[in-house]
C-alpha cells in the first residue's frame, strides 16, 4: 500500500484528524494550530508581513493603518518596505522571486512555508516528535520541545497530515494529528488613479526647510514665488541662471531627490485600497496565502490603460533608460501572467479581480483642473490643450461613451475570470467633494494655496460635486451592475459585485474637514485664510512657511480628519514633476511654476489619503470574503486612537 494511505489509515485510527489523547481523562486536550508564514506574498521579507499582523486586532484596515501611523510617526510604514516587494526596479512583478532566502515561482507557487504548533496543556519539559506526510518518501520528521513552534514546507495542491507524539518527563505518551490544506488566493488589482493609490507615495518627497523658486508662467518682476523644495537637492534653488541654462542635467538630479512608489510610472502605492485588502485577506487567514497582481495605474480609462496603452506618470529615478514611457494595457499584462502562471501550474486561475475605473473617462482630472484654476493665463492654455473640462462635458461623455467602453471592457475580462463576473469587485468611487453635514465642500484658498494660481471656485465646485453624485455614481453603478443596461447581453451573469458602503463615510471626510486633532503642523501652517507662504521674496527664500515651521515637519501619513489630498497635501506628499505629460505641457524648467499647476492635478490632489484607501479597503472587504467563502468575522466596534502630536 502507498505510504500516504498508509499514514492517512494510521491518522484516522487516531480520531479522525481530531486531536487525540492517550488518557482522555488526564485533562489534556491537546491540538495542533498551524498557519502559513509571510502569507502575502508579494512581502520579500517575513519581518514586513509580522508589522502588518502586529497591527491587527480584527477591528479593521482602518484601525490598523491608524496603529501603524502611530507607530510610524506619521512618515509611512511603506517607506522601508517598498524595497522588498517582488518587483524589478521598473515595479513590474518578478517570473520568480527570493522570499526569506528561498527562490520562489511567484505566479505558480510550489509550496509554501508554515510553522505548526502544539496547544493545549502540555506537560513542561515533554518532547515532541513531529511527523509531515503527504505522501512523498520519505515524510518529514522533527523532534523538538513541545513549546516550540516547527517550521516547513508542504507542498501546494495536496494534503499534509501532521500527527505529534508528546513523551512527558513521567513517560506518558499523547498523539495529536490534523490535516494541513493551504490555499493561495490568486488576486488581480486593476484601474485608474484610485486603484493605483495615487496621492500616497509609498516613500514621501523628503522637504527641504529653505524655499525653492518658481517663476510665474507670465514671467517678470514680482513673478517669482518660493515653496519648500526638495532635500539635499544640490543644484540651484533659486530663479537668478537664466532658463535655457538649466538643462536635463538639473531635471535628472531633481527627479532623483523625489517621491518613490512601487511602480513610478503608475503611481501605484502599497496604500492603495487594493493592495490593503489583498494584504488584509493575507493577515486575517492563517490557512491561506495571497498572490496579489498589482496592474491598477494612475490616468487609465477603459480604452487607454485597461484595453490599449497608455502614458505613464513618470519614470523611476534609478531605470530611466529602460523605462518605457509607455504602460501596457492592463488586459494584456494580465492575460500574459495568467498564461505564465498555467504554463507553471495548469488549473492555476484568478480567484478574483479588485476594480476601479471610469473617472478618467469622464475627464476626472479636467474636472479637477476646471475647479481649482483660476482665470488667467494658465487657464487659457489648459483649455487650449484640453486639459480643462466642464460637467456638461463630463455628463456627454458618461451617458454616451462610457457604456460602449464598459460593454468593451466587460466582454475582456469574462475570459480572464472564468466568465463570472460576480468574481470581479468594482469599489465604488467617493464624492470627495462633501464636507461635515453632507454639504458641498465651500471652496477657497484653504488647501489650495501651494501654487498662486489655485482657488477653489465655490460655483464651478458645486457644479462638479452635484455631477457626481447625481450623475456619475449612478451611472457607474448602473454599469457594473447591469441595472438598466442594454449592453448587457446576460445581465443576470454580466453582473460585477459592487461595493459603495464607504460612500456614505467619506461624506464626514472631505478635503475640506478639518479637526482639532488634526496634526499641529496642518493646524498651524496650512491657513484656513489661503496665506500659508511667505510672500516676501528675501524671507521665503530661507523659510517659505509663515507659521514659522520646517517643511520637514509635515506629517503625510499622519491620521487626518480629511481623507482626501488637497493641493497642498499632495505637493508636501509627492510633489510630483509632470515628465509624463505630452511635450506641449512640458515645463520649461524645474523652475517654471506650470509643474506646480501639473502636480496637483496629475499627482494626487482630490484623491483619497491612506485612511480613505483604507476605508475603501474595508468596505471591499465583506464582498471578497463572501466570493472566497471565507467566514466573516464579528462585527468590532473600533475605538479611535489618540492623534499623533
Amino acid at each position: 500500500m502507498h505510504r500516504f494511505w498508509i499514514s492517512i489509515a494510521a491518522v484516522f485510527s487516531l480520531g479522525a484528524l481530531a486531536p487525540v489523547s492517550a488518557q482522555p481523562d488526564s485533562g489534556l486536550s491537546l491540538r495542533i494550530e498551524w498557519e502559513v508564514k509571510n502569507r502575502f506574498r508579494l512581502f520579500r521579507s517575513e519581518a514586513d508581513f509580522q508589522h502588518h499582523l502586529a497591527a491587527y486586532r480584527g477591528d479593521g484596515i482602518l484601525a490598523a493603518e491608524a496603529r501603524l501611523e502611530q507607530r510610524n510617526d506619521g512618515r509611512g510604514w511603506a517607506r522601508d518596505m517598498v524595497d522588498r516587494l517582488c518587483l524589478d526596479s521598473n515595479g513590474r512583478l518578478t517570473e520568480t522571486c527570493q522570499r526569506d532566502g528561498v527562490r520562489e515561482p511567484y505566479l505558480a507557487p510550489t509550496d509554501h512555508r508554515i510553522g505548526a504548533t502544539l496547544a493545549g496543556m502540555v506537560p513542561p519539559g515533554s518532547r515532541c516528535v513531529w511527523n509531515f506526510d503527504d505522501g512523498t518518501i520519505p515524510s518529514q520528521n522533527f523532534t523538538a520541545d513541545c513549546g516550540e513552534e516547527v517550521r516547513l514546507r508542504v507542498r501546494y495542491g495536496k494534503p499534509t497530515i501532521a500527527s505529534v507524539g508528546i513523551t512527558a518527563p513521567d513517560g506518558s505518551i499523547q498523539q495529536a494529528a490534523t490535516e494541513i490544506v493551504v490555499r493561495d488566493f490568486l488576486i488581480a488589482g486593476l484601474g485608474d488613479s484610485i486603484a493605483a493609490g495615487e496621492g500616497n507615495p509609498d516613500k514621501p518627497v523628503a522637504l527641504s526647510d529653505i524655499g525653492f523658486c518658481f517663476r510665474d508662467f507670465l514671467g517678470g518682476p514680482g513673478a517669482q514665488f518660493y515653496r519648500p523644495g526638495r532635500a539635499r537637492y544640490p543644484g540651484d534653488k533659486s530663479c537668478d541662471v537664466a532658463t535655457g541654462e538649466i538643462g536635463i542635467g538639473a531635471l535628472r538630479e531633481w527627479q532623483r531627490h523625489g517621491a518613490r512608489w512601487m511602480n513610478a510610472g503608475c503611481h501605484r502605492s502599497m496604500y492603495g485600497y487594493q493592495m490593503r485588502a489583498a494584504l488584509e485577506l493575507a493577515v486575517d487567514t492563517p490557512h491561506a496565502a495571497v498572490t496579489f497582481l498589482p496592474l491598477a495605474c494612475s490616468g487609465a480609462t477603459i480604452e487607454n490603460g485597461m484595453l490599449g496603452s497608455q502614458r505613464i506618470r513618470e519614470c523611476p529615478p534609478d531605470a530611466r533608460e529602460t523605462c518605457a514611457g509607455t504602460a501596457p494595457a492592463q488586459i494584456a499584462q494580465l492575460t500574459q501572467l495568467l498564461t505564465q502562471a498555467q504554463r507553471q501550474q495548469s488549473n492555476r486561475a484568478l480567484d478574483l479581480i479588485l476594480l476601479t475605473v471610469g473617472a478618467n473617462d469622464i475627464l476626472f482630472s479636467g474636472l479637477v483642473a476646471n475647479v481649482i484654476v483660476e482665470p488667467g493665463a494658465e487657464r487659457s492654455l489648459f483649455n487650449r490643450t484640453g486639459i480643462i473640462a466642464t460637467a456638461e462635458q463630463a455628463t456627454r461623455i458618461a451617458e454616451v461613451e462610457l457604456p460602449a467602453s464598459f460593454a468593451k471592457l466587460r466582454t475582456a475580462l469574462k475570459p480572464l475570470i472564468g466568465n463570472d463576473l460576480r468574481r470581479v469587485v468594482f469599489t465604488a468611487y467617493a464624492n470627495m467633494a462633501m464636507g461635515e453635514g453632507g454639504a458641498v465642500c465651500p471652496g477657497g484658498r484653504e488647501g489650495f494655496d501651494v501654487h498662486p494660481t489655485f482657488n477653489a471656485d465655490p460655483a464651478r465646485l458645486r457644479n462638479v460635486a452635484n455631477f457626481f453624485a447625481d450623475k456619475f455614481l449612478p451611472r457607474i453603478h448602473a454599469l457594473a451592475t447591469c441595472d438598466g443596461s442594454t449592453l448587457c447581453s446576460q445581465p443576470r451573469a454580466d453582473r460585477m459585485t459592487f461595493v459603495n458602503s464607504h460612500q456614505r463615510t467619506f461624506e464626514m471626510h472631505g478635503f475640506c474637514v478639518r479637526s482639532e486633532h488634526d496634526p499641529a503642523f496642518d493646524r498651524r501652517c496650512f491657513s484656513a485664510k489661503g496665506d500659508s507662504f511667505e510672500s516676501d521674496i528675501m524671507q521665503a527664500a530661507s523659510s517659505p512657511l509663515v507659521c514659522g515651521l520646517n517643511a520637514s515637519e509635515f506629517r503625510p501619513y499622519a491620521p487626518r480628519a480629511r481623507w482626501v489630498r488637497t493641493a497642498n497635501d499632495s505637493y508636501f506628499t509627492a510633489m510630483t514633476y509632470p515628465d509624463g505629460l505630452p511635450s506641449v505641457l512640458q515645463p520649461a524648467d524645474i523652475h517654471d511654476a506650470l509643474w506646480g499647476i501639473l502636480s496637483a492635478v496629475y499627482g494626487g490632489a482630490i484623491h483619497p489619503t491612506a485612511e480613505g484607501h483604507a476605508a475603501m479597503a474595508d468596505a471591499a472587504m465583506p464582498a471578497m470574503r463572501a466570493l472566497l467563502e471565507i467566514p466573516q468575522p464579528p462585527a468590532v466596534t473600533a475605538q479611535p486612537l489618540p492623534p499623533l502630536r
